[in-house]
C-alpha cells in the first residue's frame, strides 16, 4: 500500500477511472431509469457517474424523474464512496508527505496531530469512517424528522430523503431528489440549516474537523493548517453571504420578493454552496452577473484540504495571501502562526494555482468554441465543474455532447488533479548540494 501511495499520479487516476466505469455501467442498467424499457443514454449515465463520484452535482438529466429509486441509490453510493475515498486518500497522502520532513519536524507534527505515521493507517481510516457515519446519520435524522412531521412524508420516504440529502451535503455533492433542487425549501430553516451545517463540516476537511472536535476550547494549540483553513474558510464564507445579500437583495428573479427572514436564509446558503456544495435554493440563471463573478472566485478557491470540497483549497489561497502580505512588508520569510512556511511549500502552492488557472482557461476556451453561449456563462459552468461545485446557470443539460465531455474532464481533473499534483510536487522535492550564481530578471 505504501508503494502505491508513493505514486499517486499513477494509482489514484486508475482506481478512480475504474470506479467511474463501474458507476456508468450500473446507471446504464434498465432498473436504474424510470423509462427502463428504452435504450440507455450512455452519455447521461457517464456524466452522472462522473459528477456523483467527483461529488460535483452538475446534471444533464433530472435526478428526481429520470432515475429510478435504484438509480438514485447508485448515485448516493457513488457520492459516498467518492467523497470518502478522496478524503481518505488525501489524508494518507498528507501523512506520507509529512513523513519526508526532517526528524525534528516529524516529532513536532507527531505531538500535534498524533497521526503522522503510515503505521496507524487503520486507526486513521476508522476515525474518518466513524466521523463520516456519525455526522451523516445525525443530519439525516434531523432532515427525516422535518420531512415526516413538517411535510407529511411516510416514515420510509422521510428516512430516504433525509439520508440521501445528508450524504449529498456532507460530501459537498449538491445532488437533490427534487427537480428544482432545494428551491422548494429555500425558506425552511429546518431543511436549509442542517444541509448547510453538513456542507461546512465536510468542506473544512477531516484534519480540521477532527482537530476542532478535540481542541475547540484551546485555539492556541491548533496546528498552522487548522488556523489557516479556519481563518480562510469562514472569512470567505462571510464574504460570500454578505456579497450574495448585497447583489441579490432587490433581484425579483431570486430573493427580491422574499420576506426579510427568507432573504436571510438564502443569503446564508448562497454564501455556503459556492464553497463546492452545489445545492441551489434559487435559480442561478436569474442571478446577477455580480453574483456570478463572486461565485466564480469562491468556487475556484473551494474548501479545506483532505475534505470533500474541491477547488485549489483554502489553505493554498491563504498561504499565497500571506506571501503577498510579507512581500509588501519586505519580510524575507513567510510566517504564519509563529511558524515559518518552507519555501518549497510556497512554490508548490503557486504551481497548483497556475495549473488550475490554465486548466480552467483551456476548458472555458474549448466551451466557447463548441457553443454559442457568452463567456461569463461558460466560465461559470467551467469553474463550477473544475471546483466540483455543481452550481449551474441552467445550460449544462442543453450543451452539445462534446461540451458535456469537456465538463466531465474538468470535473475529473478538478477532483483528482489537485490532490495528486500537490502530493507529487511534495514527494518530488529535491535539494541541491550547490547553488548557481544569482541573476535578477525584471519583475513588473
Amino acid at each position: 500500500m505504501l508503494e502505491a501511495v508513493r505514486h499517486p499520479g499513477r494509482i489514484v487516476p486508475v482506481l478512480f477511472s475504474l470506479f467511474l466505469t463501474i458507476g456508468t455501467i450500473l446507471l446504464c442498467l434498465p432498473i436504474s431509469r424510470t423509462n427502463g424499457e428504452e435504450a440507455p443514454n450512455v452519455l447521461a449515465a457517464a456524466f452522472t457517474a462522473v459528477s456523483a463520484s467527483c461529488v460535483t452535482g452538475l446534471a444533464v438529466v433530472d435526478t428526481a424523474t429520470y432515475w429510478s429509486t435504484f438509480g438514485q441509490f447508485v448515485i448516493m453510493l457513488l457520492i459516498q464512496v467518492g467523497g470518502f475515498g478522496i478524503m481518505t486518500m488525501a489524508t494518507l497522502l498528507a501523512i506520507l508527505v509529512g513523513g519526508r520532513l526532517g526528524l525534528s519536524t516529524r516529532l513536532v507534527a507527531q505531538s500535534e496531530s498524533h497521526a503522522s505515521s503510515m503505521g496507524n493507517v487503520k486507526a486513521i481510516l476508522r476515525t474518518i469512517g466513524t466521523t463520516v457515519v456519525i455526522t451523516e446519520v445525525f443530519v439525516g435524522l434531523v432532515l427525516a424528522a422535518r420531512f415526516y412531521f413538517g411535510y407529511g412524508y411516510s416514515l420510509g420516504s422521510a428516512l430516504w430523503q433525509g439520508l440521501f440529502h445528508s450524504i449529498s451535503a456532507f460530501n459537498n455533492a449538491g445532488f437533490a431528489l427534487y427537480s428544482d433542487n432545494l428551491m422548494g425549501f429555500n425558506q425552511d430553516i429546518w431543511i436549509i440549516g442542517p444541509i448547510s451545517a453538513a456542507i461546512v463540516a465536510g468542506g473544512l476537511g477531516f484534519p480540521v474537523f477532527y482537530e476542532l472536535y478535540r481542541r475547540w476550547r484551546v485555539p492556541e494549540k491548533w496546528t498552522v493548517h487548522a488556523k489557516v483553513t479556519i481563518l480562510g474558510y469562514f472569512s470567505l464564507l462571510l464574504v460570500g453571504c454578505v456579497g450574495f445579500a448585497v447583489f441579490e437583495w432587490n433581484n425579483d428573479g431570486t430573493i427580491g420578493q422574499m420576506s426579510l427572514w427568507g432573504k436571510f436564509i438564502n443569503s446564508i446558503i448562497g454564501g455556503i454552496t459556492p464553497r463546492t456544495a452545489g445545492f441551489n435554493a434559487i435559480d442561478y440563471g436569474k442571478a446577477s452577473h455580480e453574483t456570478w463573478a463572486l461565485d466564480d472566485a469562491l468556487m475556484f478557491i473551494g474548501g479545506g484540504s483532505a475534505g470533500t470540497a474541491g477547488g485549489i483549497k483554502v489553505g493554498t489561497f491563504v498561504l499565497l495571501a500571506f506571501v503577498i502580505w510579507n512581500e509588501i512588508r519586505g519580510e524575507a520569510d513567510v510566517v504564519v502562526g509563529n511558524r515559518t512556511v518552507p519555501r518549497e511549500l510556497l512554490r508548490q502552492a503557486v504551481t497548483v494555482v497556475l495549473l488550475a488557472i490554465g486548466v480552467v482557461a483551456i476548458g472555458t476556451m474549448t466551451l466557447l468554441i463548441l457553443t454559442d453561449y457568452s463567456l461569463d456563462v461558460l466560465a461559470f459552468e467551467a469553474i463550477s465543474a473544475f471546483g466540483t461545485v455543481g452550481l449551474s446557470t441552467g445550460i449544462t443539460p442543453v450543451l452539445p455532447g462534446a461540451a458535456q465531455l469537456v465538463l466531465m474532464a474538468l470535473m475529473y481533473v478538478g477532483r483528482i488533479g489537485t490532490v495528486t499534483t500537490a502530493t507529487a510536487l511534495a514527494l518530488n522535492t529535491r535539494h541541491r548540494h550547490y547553488r548557481l550564481p544569482e541573476e535578477r530578471p525584471i519583475i513588473g
